[in-house]
């Protein structure tokens, strides 16, 4: 019994005995209950045909009282009241044969020639009082035929009263036999039943000591041994009493436990190495960052120093230019050279402000203005000011204001040139486009300025050109530096307000960059 197979095979055979003994005593109590049911009946049934019996004699001997009267009203009921007498015999008489022939024990052929008898005897008190009968029909006086059949009468009733009450008394001690049976067979079948619980309790209580309480105390340190392990404790080990599946199962756990502590000897290494070079590589990425972040401070005062020296010499440049072109001393074969001249330079001080403008908000040097003014202002001066350069490109520019002008709090330079700064983009950037509009609607709170164009649109990642120096994929360096929307949107957010870029309507083509600003 070394093996849990073994012992659960045993624990399945003892259940299966038990089941299959249980199951044999309630066939066999059912068996009997059944025979002792239907020999109960049965000499309920003989008692019905005794008293049917008894019934057809009487009848029997009406019917013959009212043969032998001077005028019978009905000749054939004595022939119709014999042949019900010789009926009912032969009923009582089968009722006892199938007893016999089905109960066994319970009626053996001593009692059923005990029984045989009395009915031998009514036959022939039967067939005596026929014959009496016929005799007293052939005598003429009719006193003596009223003497006759009352004698005759009076030695029918004495025959035939004995064995019928001999028989009634048989059926009767019968039944009570089989009650006496039923109630000796309830008292066994409750024997036994207790027996049976006890014996199932005993195997219980045995194969809970022997087999099941063991059982769940090794599952119980197994259980122990496994939340100690959960809790770091490696070194936890379970003994091996045995050598049957649980065992082998204890001895698993413990060489699961031995291969974890290795495991976690090796890991500790392994972190400590890990923990040894994500320090050095910290140190080189604080190293890096610190390089970066002095790179940057130098990339913002050289764009802040660039743009304001740059700025110095262009004003006078754009100055002499305008000198040249105002004055009459000037061939007129140089005045085109001059207009060239002023407006590449006109286009770089464009440029060289942007610069400095996006070098002063990344130090946060700009300082905004705010004061009442109408966006309707603002926006068609920008527009005023792009429209030489949209008639250049030969693209359509024009201005939709609102019903009524819209006024807000901000700083109307900065936001001119926004506006500007977003028509130059559609005009350099809005490949294919032939026409360029800007639109101010009113809104509930405040307003919404749109520049669009029917162009080609934005790339799917629009939202990444709101990033410094970021250009679309078909801009180039002649075409600006990829800072008008990061501008753009910094002065926005500065005026508590919102950009978005979109696209057009369903069915149209072309971008759109929508500012809604509170008023």
């Amino acid at each position: 019994m070394g093996s849990l197979r073994v012992r659960f095979g045993l624990l399945v055979g003892s259940a299966a005995a038990l089941v299959v003994l249980a199951a044999g005593a309630l066939v066999w109590s059912l068996y009997a209950a059944e025979r002792t049911l239907d020999a109960t009946l049965a000499a309920q049934v003989r008692l019905e045909l005794i008293a049917e019996l008894s019934g057809r004699l009487t009848e029997f001997g009406l019917a013959a009282v009212e043969a032998v009267g001077e005028n019978p009203s009905r000749p054939e009921r004595l022939t119709n009241a014999r042949n019900d007498v010789d009926r009912a015999l032969n009923a009582v008489d089968e009722g006892l044969s199938r007893a016999i022939a089905g109960s066994g024990a319970m009626l053996d052929r001593v009692q059923y020639a005990t029984r045989s008898r009395p009915l031998s005897r009514l036959r022939a008190a039967r067939a005596m009082l026929d014959r009496q009968v016929a005799q007293i029909q052939r005598e003429p006086d009719p006193a003596k035929r009223t003497d006759a059949i009352r004698g005759a009468l009076n030695a029918f009733g004495a025959v035939t009263g004995q064995p019928l009450t001999f028989l009634v008394e048989a059926e009767r001690r019968a039944v009570e036999a089989s009650a006496a049976e039923v109630r000796a067979l309830t008292l066994r079948l409750r024997a036994i039943a207790l027996a049976m619980a006890g014996l199932a309790v005993i195997v219980l209580v045995l194969v809970h000591r022997t087999l099941t309480r063991p059982l769940l105390k090794r599952i119980e340190d197994i259980r122990a041994g496994a939340s100690a392990i959960g809790r770091g404790e490696l070194d936890t080990r379970l003994p091996v009493p045995t050598r049957d599946e649980l065992g082998l199962l204890v001895a698993s756990f413990n060489r699961m436990a031995a291969r974890l502590k290795r495991r976690e000897a090796r890991v500790a290494a392994d972190r400590a190495v890990l923990e040894e070079t994500v320090a050095r590589a910290t140190a080189d990425l604080r190293a890096a960052n610190a390089r970066l972040e002095e790179i940057d401070r130098s990339r913002r005062r050289f764009f802040a120093d660039v743009s304001h020296e740059l700025r110095t010499p262009l004003t006078v440049i754009l100055g002499e230019c305008d000198l040249a072109a105002r004055s009459p001393e000037t061939p007129d074969s140089f005045r085109p050279v001059i207009a060239t001249i002023r407006k590449r330079a006109l286009r770089l001080h464009r440029r060289v402000g942007d610069m400095l403008r996006i070098a002063r908000s990344e130090s946060g040097q700009i300082e905004l203005e705010r004061r009442p003014v109408g966006l309707a202002g603002v926006l068609a001066e920008a527009v005023e000011n792009c429209a030489s350069e949209a008639q250049r490109r030969r693209i359509a520019l024009a201005f939709h204001p609102s019903e009524t002008d819209v006024e807000i709090q901000a700083d109307p330079e900065w936001l001119r040139q926004v506006v500007e700064g977003l028509i130059d983009n559609a005009l350099r950037h809005a490949a294919g486009a032939t026409r360029v509009w800007v639109t101010l609607a009113a809104r509930p709170g405040g307003a919404e300025v749109t520049v669009a164009d029917d162009g080609t649109g934005f790339p799917p990642d629009a939202d990444g050109l709101f990033e410094r120096f970021r250009r679309g994929g078909n801009s180039s360096p002649a075409q600006g530096f990829g800072i008008g929307l990061a501008l753009a949107r910094w002065v926005v957010e500065r005026h508590d307000g919102v950009i978005r870029l979109g696209s057009g309507g369903p069915g149209e083509r072309g971008a759109r960059v929508s500012l809604e600003l509170p008023a």
